[in-house]
């Protein structure tokens, strides 16, 4: 089974790459300092530390985390698949732990049991790998001990984080919109790099992303989702989305040049295409 979860949690973080994400990483052209070689190493790194329970024997959701950051860490020296982590780790202890469960009641079992000391391990991954624009609270911050479970934790940041909301509320509008979407957008176009195109402008479209929000402000974030909208309106009623290609890599090279990055929103459209592929081995 860990060989299956790992094969799709792969998958998953090298088909991303291959969508045209606008402001993100992508196989048409890299940005914020990192290519695309930089995400192939760190998913081909953290696997086995996410996935394979033969590396550690039985592990913890926090060790399964950390073990993984530092592997990516450790490759690649920077911050390139906190929140994929973060999302794809609770799935792999529900596949693992759960097996007989579908993937959503899987989960719900993962987060309701999370711990104190689940907490302290990811509390550690993150100071490790220092993303950019996660300022300090006056409690429950990330540079002291934790006193709460990691669900907790996740609930409280959960109003202001998109990957806190997915712990908080069982990943349920990735079961409930963005699966249905990219499996849509797939039957449609034959293409799955354009479906997670599309799932990719839905996270955006939907929500303000949480990366830019932390970095420049709720009102930049905002404004980014709303130019998001309309793209993805415009782009997943076209017959044929290369058609609309020029268009995005327009908006690409303009989000770029303002260093503007949509991480949550490409890290959301990870996570779903691996519960898609787990949706597809499990039918």
């Amino acid at each position: 089974m860990s060989a299956a979860v790992q094969q799709a949690y792969l998958n998953a973080c090298l088909a991303e790459l291959e969508a045209l994400k606008p402001g993100n990483v992508h196989i048409f052209a890299d940005g914020h300092g990192m290519r695309v070689q930089d995400f192939i190493y760190s998913a081909e790194a953290s696997a086995p530390a996410l996935c394979d329970d033969q590396v550690f024997g039985t592990r913890t959701l926090g060790q399964r985390i950390l073990h993984a950051l530092q592997a990516t860490h450790a490759k690649v020296g920077c911050n390139t698949n906190l929140g994929i982590i973060l999302l794809a780790a609770p799935v792999v202890q529900a596949c693992l732990q759960y097996p007989q469960l579908s993937l959503s009641a899987g989960l719900q079992q993962v987060l309701q049991q999370t711990t104190v000391d689940d907490a302290a391990s990811v509390y550690e991954g993150i100071r490790l790998v220092s993303p950019a624009g996660m300022g300090q609270r006056d409690e429950h911050d990330v540079s002291q001990a934790p006193q709460i479970t990691l669900l907790q934790a996740m609930q409280l940041a959960s109003a202001n984080d998109m990957v806190a909301r997915q712990y908080a509320d069982g990943y349920a509008s990735i079961f409930t919109a963005a699966i249905p979407l990219y499996t849509d957008c797939y039957q449609r176009w034959q293409r799955p790099a354009w479906a997670l195109t599309a799932v990719y402008l839905y996270w955006l479209a939907s929500v303000p992303d949480s990366h830019i929000a932390r970095k420049y402000g709720q009102a930049r974030a905002v404004e980014v989702q709303q130019t998001a909208s309309a793209h993805y309106q415009a782009f997943v009623a076209l017959g044929n989305p290369k058609h609309y290609m020029p268009d995005l890599l327009k908006w690409d090279q303009a989000l770029k040049q303002e260093k503007i990055n949509p991480g949550t929103s490409a890290d959301l459209t990870v996570i779903t295409a691996m519960l898609s592929l787990l949706d597809e081995s499990r039918a």
